[in-house]
């Protein structure tokens, strides 16, 4: 049995993310929300060729020699990234991303490490992205089948680490345990002996 990873995940609120990405410079600020978008690894991103893209059918994959497993997997464009891909159109030959008309390599520089220090954001790395975009997809219902199968994981052990995020399917077990607390006639039986010792 493989072990389940026991650190924390670690994330962003959606307004935390939204801060990040207006502190970020422009190419920066473009692969994160493309990150954010779909989940996608770093390597992925700074690799991603015109040539994976499909804007019509609002669709990019990543080869099986650009993946640890090497399996192809399809990446569906969501309304975020199809706008972050298409500003992207006419600055690069060859690459989606790129830096005054320079492909990219490296995406945590000084620049990433000083807006997060501005903005008080502490313990993240650009690989959390990843972590944010499962984290956003579990906590909106994406069942675990589906994560799975978007963020390209091999085995199901590697996306239980999200699932204590994602607590809907378990509220109608919870609400079967009769009330305990917080009722009126509770409330009541609470304050009899303390009534009881008023009057002696």
């Amino acid at each position: 049995m493989l072990k389940e990873p026991s650190r924390r995940v670690r994330f962003l609120t959606h307004d935390e993310a939204g801060s990040l990405l207006a502190e970020l410079p422009q190419h920066l600020s473009d692969m994160a929300a493309f990150a954010l978008a779909t989940g996608l690894r770093r390597a992925n991103i700074t690799g991603l060729q015109w040539t994976q893209v499909d804007l019509v059918r609002r669709l990019a994959w990543i080869h099986p020699d650009r993946r640890r497993a090497r399996k192809a997997i399809p990446v569906p464009m969501n309304p975020d990234a199809l706008a972050v891909v298409s500003r992207q159109v006419g600055k690069h030959a060859t690459h989606v991303f790129s830096y005054r008309g320079k492909t990219l390599r490296q995406v945590s520089t000084k620049a990433w490490w000083k807006a997060l220090s501005r903005l008080g954001i502490e313990s993240f790395r650009w690989h959390d992205l990843r972590h944010t975009w499962a984290s956003w997809h579990l906590q909106n219902g994406t069942p675990l089948f589906a994560l799975q199968k978007l963020g390209g994981w091999e085995s199901p052990e590697m996306v239980r680490r999200y699932a204590h995020l994602s607590a809907e399917h378990l509220a109608p077990y919870a609400d079967r345990m009769k009330a305990l607390v917080c009722t009126e006639g509770n409330a009541e039986m609470r304050s009899r002996p303390a009534r009881r010792r008023a009057l002696t």
